[in-house]
């Protein structure tokens, strides 16, 4: 029964996806922390240095070009191995490019070049989640949500600390880069060795309809509101643990920054790689709503563990404990969404629909920091990491909501359709939509009044508090319209 349960780690289709979450991994630390080392060691300001991390802004914004990859093939390799290759292939080019520069020198242009990886590495995440997505089987898809987060983390290890300790002590910061290129080149090698999903779903035949498309065939199924706010709030208790770690135990317990810097990165690195290779296994006996029901209490219960150190006196043991398991949780919990994210999207349109998800997925990571750091200042630390448990609570709760929509998603590989209050739903898009549309317009005046004027103050005040309240109304009303539609079903 246990060769069973790991014989599908040494299967094809297993290794293709570790060396593909290899590649798409790989280039994320070379645009950020190694990239910041660099500069740092080259002797640039902290202001520059700060100005470099919005090159990664694309990772943010990949879903806005993420419907050209669902509607268009490219005249090799087919639909998605194609871009695939595009991609690895400009990502050689690039990181070899980069290499050749010198920061002192060359600022403005590896700027550039730094965007440029950043984009085609966004682009290249995009098509590896519509590969992973469209290959795999409903059962396969835990086992591969493990295998792909696997090579993508021991890819930020290669690309990170490994890059800095070989930069520093051998080869030079140079040949670490073209080092790295070279090491892109498994990603094409995976990609030429995979087999292109099977090509029987429809396809969208317009730009137009890959954009709207998906957005009308999700929010056309049963429960889509609870759905989304379920993936907004399922690692939220995460997050708020994760957002201020390393300053909670520099500042807050009092070790010093390489006691935190081995213990929590590297221990905590590998609890990781041994929770999402733990989740993929459970997940081959485990349903999809039980595997997320049972990692969800325990990514909840491990944040005991920060309580715990605040609580007790400074001890390494103690740290190495709360950390292990916090990550070794934390990891079965990622291998599990993984797979939620993968079942939600249909495989017309997985590119967009899964870079919209996972960027939905991304907002407690981006915005919990500021409401962390206020609850600190009030409260203390032990009683926000009490509170960190208190939040990963909303997303058991909506889970269990969602239960029969999930199980007959995972069971059927096709979505239960909206049933009750159709005109209700559309006010609600309405809503969002219009509240969207106010933001996105304070948003340009933001820029634009910051470039040059000053006589949009009390236009931007009114745009902001009227945009963000349309679609909080509008988001509250398709979740309220979701567990209406919910009480009717079970009563009839």
């Amino acid at each position: 029964m246990t060769h069973h349960y790991f014989k599908v780690f040494t299967q094809r289709n297993t290794a293709v996806l570790l060396l593909l979450g290899f590649a798409s991994g790989l280039p994320l630390a070379l645009t950020s922390g190694t990239l910041q080392a660099w500069m740092t060691v080259a002797g640039l300001d902290l202001t520059t240095i700060g100005f470099f991390s919005l090159v990664g802004q694309a990772y943010v914004f990949k879903f806005l070009w993420s419907p050209l990859m669902d509607r268009y093939s490219l005249p090799f390799l087919g639909r998605r191995r194609g871009w695939m290759l595009l991609t690895q292939v400009s990502l050689i080019i690039l990181i070899f490019a980069i290499g050749c520069l010198n920061p002192q020198h060359d600022l403005w242009l590896m700027a550039a070049l730094a965007v440029m990886i950043a984009f085609f590495s966004a682009s290249q995440d995009i098509v590896f989640d519509a590969y992973k997505t469209d290959v795999l089987s409903a059962e396969q898809r835990g086992n591969g949500a493990a295998i792909s987060v696997l090579g993508y983390r021991l890819a930020m290890l290669v690309s990170g600390g490994l890059a800095l300790w070989i930069a520093h002590y051998y080869i030079g910061w140079r040949s670490t880069y073209w080092l790295m290129s070279l090491l892109m080149f498994i990603g094409v090698f995976a990609t030429l060795w995979a087999k292109e999903p099977e090509s029987e779903i429809a396809t969208p035949r317009t730009i137009e309809q890959a954009i709207v498309e998906p957005l009308k065939d999700f929010f056309g199924r049963n429960n889509a509101w609870l759905i989304l706010l379920l993936i907004v709030l399922y690692k939220m208790g995460d997050a708020f643990a994760g957002s201020l770690s390393t300053t909670f135990l520099i500042r807050g317990v009092g070790f010093n920054a390489g006691e935190v810097g081995l213990v929590n990165k590297t221990l905590g690195l590998f609890a990781t790689i041994i929770g999402v290779l733990i989740g993929g296994i459970l997940m081959q006996r485990l349903t999809l709503f039980r595997a997320l029901m049972l990692f969800g209490i325990l990514q909840a219960v491990s944040n005991f563990g920060y309580w715990i150190l605040a609580v007790t006196d400074k001890n390494i043991m103690t740290m190495g404990s709360a950390i292990f398991f916090e990550n070794l949780c934390g990891g079965m919990g990622t291998a599990a969404f993984v797979a939620l994210l993968m079942t939600l999207c249909n495989r017309s349109f997985s590119a967009t629909q899964f870079a919209l998800l996972s960027a939905l997925s991304a907002v407690g990571r981006v915005y919990v920091g500021p409401v962390a750091g206020w609850f600190v200042e009030h409260y203390d630390w032990p009683l926000f990491y009490l509170f960190t448990i208190v939040m990963a609570l909303p997303g058991l709760f909506l889970l269990a909501i969602c239960r029969q929509t999930l199980e007959y998603t995972q069971k059927n590989d096709s979505f239960l359709p909206r049933l009750h209050f159709s005109p209700q739903y559309h006010s609600a898009i309405r809503l969002v939509i219009a509240g969207a549309v106010l933001l996105g317009t304070w948003l340009i005046l933001l820029f634009w009044s910051a470039a040059e004027f000053s006589a949009f103050y009390y236009l931007k005040e009114v745009l902001l508090s009227l945009g963000g309240l349309l679609c909080l109304i509008g988001i509250i009303m398709g979740c309220l319209l979701d567990y209406l539609a919910i009480r009717q079903k079970t009563a009839n």
